[in-house]
């Protein structure tokens, strides 16, 4: 629609908000009427119209078995768009249209904002199926017709509120009809049957809507007047009534068709499944970030105990290996500190690395350099477990084996996150400056425990694959290629 708009019409950007608003609003207006819309802007040379929104019916057929969208139209040749444009009224003249075979009564609504026209709605209703309505029906019809002299005055839909279609309330799920004074004209089967699950044992016509909801949902105090007025319709709102182990979402939309409101509509729906779910959910989360975070206290109680022990160690080797393990468990603390702290099996890996690159770094006597470029970017938890140990273990050989004792050098690791692609990949690659591989070294035959468990878990865990090369001018270059999910 913005292309369209942009290309074709005069219209400013507060003139296509105001048409998104109401092309978010409008399946309301189309299944109430049980007719197909399509929205018609005047070019900017005032001799066509362009078709930019469409929508067809829940509730009945479709009088376009084709997209209208885009499509552009002589003035002259729908007269029903051109007096509802000049002369800003709803037009309903003219005898019904035959499509395919298929009788449709046309009807144009302009489409007002601050005083202006700034379009025509067409609303399609195909006659094949037409009988006589039911009171529902009847309802439905009076609604749409109150809703589309809203729209021809230019007081719907309402400012400064964003209705989020896919989780609101529709007109098929349950629907009750006010008067003014905020009493049930008319509740669809749907309607009373949601307030049923709430508890309610009488019908819903004759009754007060707002005081009826209040009763039902529990209160340790006076009847809640905030959720009276609410449930009234006195003014456009969205709100959930919980009740009797069930709850209902319910939308308000007051009905001003002349300028006073003669009643509202409310929309609502049983959401009691939907919201217990939710609450699952919510529950499951909670216990997975409790469990990855009495892990990582398991891990550093693990690593507090190791830590001890190294320093009871006569022997220097012993110590150093348990100092090795040490730095391994925690690598895996980390990524499970950082999973307690997340809604789901993911990581920023960034920060993981840092924190591994710092943890490390410890062992450095102050004089190498370790730092990070490139992002890693999120990650799930079966990758980042085994590549923060892979990390550790890459950055341990380097700073143990480039460098002597004293020694200046820089340790850099780089990361570069391929394309968002099903088959997208990270090359991981870490740089060192030190005294470089010994001569005939093959890493992937050294007996060393450390490259030894990159070698298991690069290959065997993660699927990718791991390289030790001489660096350009001096030192070391570690590569690790591994494939990963595109970021979402």
């Amino acid at each position: 629609m913005n292309d369209l708009v942009r290309q074709h019409t005069a219209l400013s950007d507060s003139d296509l908000e105001w048409l998104h608003l109401l092309v978010s609003e409008w399946q309301l207006l189309s299944d109430l009427s049980f007719a197909d819309l399509v929205l018609w802007v005047p070019t900017l040379d005032g001799t066509r119209y362009v078709s930019v929104a469409q929508m067809r019916p829940n509730t009945g057929p479709t009088s376009y078995q084709d997209d209208m969208i885009g499509h552009l139209v002589p003035r002259g040749r729908r007269p029903l768009l051109d007096a509802a444009l000049d002369e800003g009224r709803i037009v309903r003249e003219g005898d019904p249209e035959w499509r395919e075979e298929v009788p449709v009564r046309v009807e144009s609504i302009p489409v007002r904002r601050e005083g202006r026209v700034l379009g025509v709605i067409a609303r399609n209703t195909n006659l094949l199926t037409v009988r006589t309505p039911s009171r529902l029906e009847l309802t439905y019809l009076q609604s749409a017709s109150d809703l589309a002299q809203m729209i021809a005055a230019g007081t719907f839909p309402f400012p400064g509120e964003q209705v989020d279609m896919d989780s609101s309330p529709r007109a098929g799920d349950g629907l009750v009809r006010l008067d003014a004074d905020g009493i049930v004209q008319y509740a669809s089967p749907n309607a009373l049957s949601a307030y049923h699950r709430l508890g309610l044992a009488a019908d819903l016509v004759g009754q007060h809507l707002g005081q009826i909801t209040a009763e039902l949902a529990p209160s340790r105090g006076p009847v809640d007047e905030a959720l009276v007025t609410l449930a009234s319709g006195y003014a456009p709102r969205e709100f959930e009534v919980e009740g009797n182990g069930g709850v209902i979402q319910l939308r308000a939309i007051p009905l001003k068709p002349k300028g006073t409101r003669i009643g509202s509509l409310v929309l609502l729906r049983d959401v009691t499944e939907l919201r217990r779910r939710e609450r699952e959910l919510i529950t499951k989360d909670a216990t997975i970030r409790e469990i990855h975070h009495r892990v990582k206290n398991n891990l550093q109680t693990v690593a507090a105990l190791l830590r001890l022990q190294s320093r009871r160690m006569d022997s220097d080797q012993g110590r150093e290996a348990l100092n090795e393990a040490v730095r391994r468990v925690g690598s895996i603390a980390i990524v499970h500190e950082t999973l307690s702290q997340n809604l789901d099996e993911r990581v920023e890996f960034d920060e993981i690395a840092d924190r591994v690159i710092a943890m490390v770094a410890e062992i450095s006597p102050g004089k190498v350099t370790c730092r990070r470029t490139g992002r890693f970017g999120i990650l799930d938890a079966e990758v980042a477990t085994p590549l923060s140990m892979v990390l550790t273990e890459v950055l341990q050989n380097a700073l143990e084996h480039a460098f002597a004792q004293g020694e200046q050098g820089t340790v850099e690791v780089a990361a570069v996150r391929g394309e968002p692609r099903a088959d997208a990949r990270l090359l991981i690659t870490v740089q060192d400056d030190g005294c470089g591989l010994p001569e005939g070294f093959d890493p992937q035959r050294a007996g060393n425990l450390g490259l030894q468990i990159v070698r298991t878990l690069v290959e065997g865990e993660l699927g990718g694959s791991f390289d030790m090369l001489p660096g350009a001018e001096r030192g070391t270059k570690v590569v690790l290629d591994i494939p990963v999910q595109p970021q979402k």
